[in-house]
């Protein structure tokens, strides 16, 4: 299992404009956010933490992502927030590439390393700190949970990807397969956080065309991605948003497996008015 980790710096002068970064994409339909991107002038920073930046990758914005924000966030030693998330009703994945993090969740301590999981309901009361010597990174997904009359709001659940089992999509004898940390029928969750993995030569061999909003995070390797009427090669450290409805498939280019992390709203009626579903 790789993760690719973002280490920020700039790219140098005699770099090409068209070349890393000028891959970026921004259209109605999806957006694509090259890795090299993320460099020391894009970076955010929060207050509440100390020894910590971010990459904002997704943030609710007319025309872009409605449902979710997606943050890449580094945390230095010693570094770390008492208060893990401010607004209330808002959940969140926390999902470890580099380094160790110290989760404390309702009372219970964990110790995270690079393939771990943290789901942190709206209710939970959270902090985090690198325990480590090394500057640890990790994905911080956000959503504002919505509630549905005679379902509780879903348990802390902290794991890691070793210990969840990849399910191979029917018909691909492995070639793409899906390591879900959430059941998908367990209905008090309406956001999935997976990761998609495929071998190379691994395909979506059709244009998926559905209601889910996604981000995805490449982990590793490179594929060439339908993304709406356009076919665009991205690699590990990109970052893709889809409208929903946004018709995706794809190829993956080798020579070793293409894995990304994955965004979906799920498990809820579509909202006919402001406010209502």
């Amino acid at each position: 299992m790789t993760y690719h980790v973002p280490r920020g710096g700039l790219p140098p002068q005699t770099a090409l404009t068209t070349g890393g970064a000028g891959r970026a994409r921004f259209t109605e339909a999806y957006a694509v956010i090259p890795a090299r991107t993320q460099s020391d002038i894009t970076a955010s920073y929060l207050p509440g933490w100390d020894g910590m930046r971010m990459w904002v990758l997704a943030r609710p914005l007319t025309g872009f992502a409605e449902t979710f924000s997606w943050y890449v966030a580094e945390v230095s030693p010693g570094g770390g927030t008492e208060e893990g998330e401010p607004t209330e009703g808002t959940e969140s994945v926390l999902f470890v590439v580099d380094g160790t993090l110290q989760l404390e969740a309702d009372g219970d301590r964990y110790e995270l390393e690079p393939g771990s999981y943290a789901f942190l309901p709206p209710l939970a009361d959270w902090s985090l700190r690198n325990s480590g010597e090394a500057t640890a990174t990790f994905h911080w997904i956000r959503k504002r949970y919505e509630q549905v009359e005679g379902l509780f709001e879903p348990d802390v659940l902290v794991t890691h990807e070793r210990d969840v089992t990849p399910i191979e999509m029917p018909g691909t004898d492995g070639a793409w397969s899906t390591t879900r940390f959430v059941e998908i029928d367990d209905l008090r969750h309406d956001m999935h956080v997976n990761i998609v993995n495929f071998q190379p030569g691994g395909a979506i061999p059709f244009p998926e065309t559905h209601v889910m909003e996604h981000g995805l995070y490449v982990l590793e390797g490179k594929a060439v991605y339908l993304l709406n009427t356009d076919w665009v090669e991205v690699e590990a450290g990109d970052f893709m948003w889809l409208r929903a409805f946004c018709p995706q498939a794809c190829y993956a280019g080798g020579p070793g497996p293409f894995r990304y992390l994955l965004y979906k709203d799920v498990n809820r009626h579509a909202h006919l008015g402001l406010g209502s579903p």
